[in-house]
């Protein structure tokens, strides 16, 4: 499966890039994400419930990320292990480029493979689901990294990487 994609965040992009690498916040913005933690300065490891049509599994797997160009982008590979539900497998590519002052786009190219029993369900429900999905992540992600309404508190995890949007 192949899916690319371009997103709109109301953030600067040091503050979207702080956040990207931020175990605590993909955590809160993967849909059935329980668990996100830092595995070396490039990787995490990572377990999520996801349900594909009839077929729900719970996903343990590990994250790796390369080509690292700060603030501007990474390269991010893994591999998730389902059960019997099956494996899945892939990487994507991510870019984020300035579009106007604290305004980021984020563009992604995705390269995904799956086998076992979520492969048998047919690739139109699989690229309905994961870009279902990938519209959850962004939806959330946009939320999680948008500065606060006016008169608002930041909350104190938000400000560890808001930091990184101050010039």
């Amino acid at each position: 499966m192949d899916m690319t994609g371009t997103q709109r965040i109301e953030a600067p992009r040091e503050v979207v890039w702080a956040a990207l690498n931020d175990p605590d916040v993909l955590r809160q913005c993967i849909p059935g994400c329980e668990s996100m933690e830092r595995i070396g300065d490039n990787g995490f490891s990572a377990k999520a419930v996801l349900k594909i049509g009839p077929v729900k599994a719970s996903f343990t797997g590990q994250v790796t990320l390369s080509d690292i160009d700060p603030p501007n982008g990474y390269t991010i590979s893994g591999e998730g292990n389902g059960g019997v539900a099956g494996m899945a497998k892939g990487g994507a590519t991510v870019k984020l480029t300035e579009e106007s002052e604290g305004v980021t786009l984020l563009t992604y190219d995705v390269k995904s493979q799956i086998s076992g029993k979520i492969a048998q369900l047919g690739s139109r429900l699989i690229d309905a689901t994961a870009k279902k999905l990938a519209g959850e992540f962004f939806e959330s992600f946009s939320k999680v990294v948008a500065p606060p309404a006016e008169g608002e508190e930041m909350p104190e995890a938000k400000k560890k990487w808001w930091q990184f949007g101050k010039k």
